[in-house]
């Protein structure tokens, strides 16, 4: 089994959206575990505010299989088929970590969010805050201390069917 780390965003009927995320990754996994959601301003456009938050998750799929998992559960969720990068999101589902593996093709992994963005590192490090990644051996917790911009993140107090 590999431990997967999946950042999760929404600006479009974020609530909806954020119990979709949930009630289909946990399809994969039972046993999952999920971040405090955070909202933050829109970054890189002028849309909405977004919840994101990470899940983190146990699966025997491949790097592959897992990543075309989650691009139908995407779709199946409204995600335009040619969406771009800045722009509105129903689902956004980001495979941050994969086990120990490194991939330089799509999906890159670990993914280099990490090191850029609040939104996918404070939910990280409240999940696996000890968790070395693979390759550059920085512990999540390192990075969070670095980073900048923390204070632009509000934690949201939800609960799902009594999964948060």
């Amino acid at each position: 089994m590999t431990t997967a780390y999946i950042g999760v965003g929404t600006n479009i009927e974020r609530e909806k959206h954020t119990r979709a995320a949930i009630e289909e990754l946990s399809k994969l996994d039972s046993a999952l575990r999920v971040s405090p959601i955070y909202e933050c301003k829109a970054v890189g456009f002028g849309g909405s505010a977004f919840y994101n938050f990470v899940i983190e998750l146990n699966t025997s799929l491949t790097l592959t299989e897992f990543s075309q998992k989650l691009r139908k559960i995407e779709l199946k969720w409204g995600r335009k088929e040619n969406a771009q990068k800045y722009q509105d999101r129903t689902l956004d589902l980001d495979i941050i970590l994969f086990g120990k593996q490194i991939s330089k093709a799509n999906p890159i992994v670990p993914r280099d969010d990490i090191y850029k963005y609040p939104f996918v590192i404070q939910p990280l490090c409240d999940l696996a805050p000890g968790l070395v990644l693979p390759e550059s051996g920085d512990k999540v917790c390192d990075i969070w201390a670095q980073m900048d911009g923390l204070d632009s993140l509000t934690v949201l107090d939800f609960y799902f069917n009594g999964v948060l």
